[in-house]
């Protein structure tokens, strides 16, 4: 009881980590217009759901306890090791936070975060310019700041898998392609043929595995 009294009902760390990692998102994504913002929103509420699993209230848990405690009765499912669900039903025996999924979670997490900070780097630097942003991440994919926020997500998909973020998770997706097209209607607008040229070039999303993008004329 002391155990899973310790492992939740943490809401100063639910707080903070979900002020961190909003705050950082936030810096790089600056939304503007009023979609920018419903799509931020729902990042910041991916988060702040996931956070509130994680150290505050254990709602996917509790909701797949009867299923899991009857599967698995050597577990106790409601510590916070527990919640780290793929390490355990995939019988992980070491400490989860060193299992495959954590460590790959991480892998996304950050690679994730990486790109949107690069990306930002690139497209602030157009901004000022007035110019179509090619270089860098902008080389490989036209869209590298939502594929930042994707990986991301997928990363803590993977490390603390709930219910609520897994509903949520395609949602937002489709949030961002669906912004995504909207920038690029509006990029069309701007640069006329350079954009056409560079989309034709560069996929929106998925680098290719061949060939290399190059600059297009501005």
């Amino acid at each position: 009881m002391n155990e899973t009294a310790s492992a939740y009902g943490l809401w100063v760390l639910v707080i903070v980590n979900s002020a961190v990692f909003i705050l950082f998102a936030f810096s790089f994504f600056k939304p503007k217009t009023a979609h920018d913002w419903r799509s931020f929103g729902a990042f910041s509420a991916f988060i702040v759901a996931l956070f509130t699993e994680m150290y505050g209230f254990p709602l996917t848990l509790y909701f797949l306890s009867g299923w899991l405690q009857s599967r698995f009765p050597s577990i106790d499912w409601f510590s916070h090791d527990a919640g780290h669900l793929l390490e355990m039903l995939f019988g992980w025996k070491a400490n989860p936070h060193f299992g495959p999924f954590h460590l790959l979670s991480f892998l996304l997490i950050g690679g994730g975060f990486i790109l949107i900070s690069t990306a930002w780097r690139v497209l602030y630097v157009a901004q000022q310019r007035n110019e179509l942003a090619t270089t860098g991440p902008y080389a490989r994919i036209r869209h590298p700041q939502y594929v930042g926020f994707v990986l991301v997500m997928l990363g803590f998909l993977f490390q603390w898998p709930t219910l609520l973020t897994l509903a949520m998770f395609p949602v937002l997706v489709w949030m961002y392609v669906h912004l995504a097209r909207q920038e690029e209607r509006e990029a069309l607008a701007q640069f006329a043929n350079a954009y056409e040229q560079y989309a034709r070039r560069v996929p929106a999303f998925v680098p290719r595995l061949t060939g290399q993008a190059g600059e297009v004329p501005r």
